[in-house]
């Protein structure tokens, strides 16, 4: 009888384990389909503010767009940065200064590009920065595959008809350096300074080279409402809401379903850059800008789970 209870008592505990196990899997599961899909959102919200960008440039030029973008962003992280006066010296913000310039190189030359060649293309060569930068050591055969594949792709992309504005590609090239740039020097700076400083300085640095010729360049009888709404629309959806949102997302989602999903940016740029500027994308196109992401995601998902791979880190650090 003893025996029969304690089975049953032992039986009870089981069950309830067992339960309570399911319901911590099912919250899991629950946390991360929201972390993805706001994910989605959040890649609709960049490349959506990339779109806007694209109608406003024409108007008052990159520089103002720019600085506009990194006024909001600064306007977002300001309230967060109380600094200490011997706390500012050189040998612990050069990093973070040096984030600023290549923050500012950096979108500078992808806001021109977009202008120059259109969304869609310019996001896709931009992608191959850091992508570049996360296959670089690797010695693995798909690796090296996924690279040449990318590699092929931008070259459909970019070589045959003559139609590429080439001034535009080598832009898109500067961006694309200029990210990996900027996921090298996000770790130092995030190793060095706590919490949102090195972007708080990073984003005071950039504004600071930008906003004299932002000024120099505006004209202000362009400037009415829609226009002054697109600029403000930039900066929200391509700085503030990304920026705010990151912090929820990274909680829910590890960094490799992160970084898949920041894979396939280029293809929903090519969307807006349909929806929004009205590009026309040839057959060979589209499949140029789906090797690249097609190569990126496969990069990243075949990658053995260790800490952080660089694929992975660049998808924490998007601009």
């Amino acid at each position: 009888m003893a025996r029969g209870i304690s089975s049953r008592v032992g039986g009870g505990r089981g069950a309830a384990y067992a339960r309570g196990v399911s319901e911590q899997s099912a919250s899991v599961r629950r946390r991360s389909a929201v972390g993805a899909a706001t994910q989605l959102g959040t890649e609709v919200s960049i490349n959506l503010g990339s779109a806007l960008a694209g109608l406003v440039i024409p108007i008052v030029g990159a520089f103002v767009v720019v600085a506009v973008r990194q006024l909001v962003m600064a306007a977002v992280v300001l309230p967060f940065y109380r600094p200490k006066r011997a706390e500012l010296t050189w040998q612990r913000l050069w990093p973070a200064i040096a984030l600023g310039v290549v923050l500012a190189v950096m979108n500078l030359s992808f806001y021109q590009a977009v202008h120059l060649l259109g969304l869609g293309v310019a996001a896709t060569i931009e992608f191959l920065g850091p992508l570049a930068l996360a296959l670089v050591m690797s010695r693995r055969i798909i690796d090296v595959i996924c690279a040449l594949a990318a590699a092929v792709g931008v070259f459909l992309l970019t070589g045959f008809d003559g139609r590429v504005d080439g001034w535009g590609v080598a832009l898109a090239l500067t961006a694309a350096a200029s990210w990996a740039a900027y996921i090298v020097l996000t770790r130092r700076v995030a190793l060095r300074l706590p919490g949102l400083e090195g972007l708080t300085v990073a984003g005071i640095v950039s504004l600071v080279l930008l906003l004299p010729v932002a000024l120099v360049t505006l004209d202000v009888s362009a400037l009415d409402g829609r226009v002054i709404l697109l600029l403000l629309g930039v900066g929200v959806l391509s700085s503030a809401l990304p920026y705010s949102l990151d912090t929820v997302i990274l909680r829910r989602i590890t960094p490799r379903l992160y970084a898949i999903i920041t894979s396939f940016g280029p293809v929903v740029a090519a969307v807006f850059g349909v929806l929004v500027l009205h590009e026309q994308f040839t057959p060979l196109e589209v499949i140029a800008i789906a090797v690249v992401c097609l190569s990126a995601g496969i990069a990243i998902a075949t990658q053995r789970q260790r800490p952080h791979t660089d694929l992975e880190y660049t998808a924490e650090t998007i601009p």
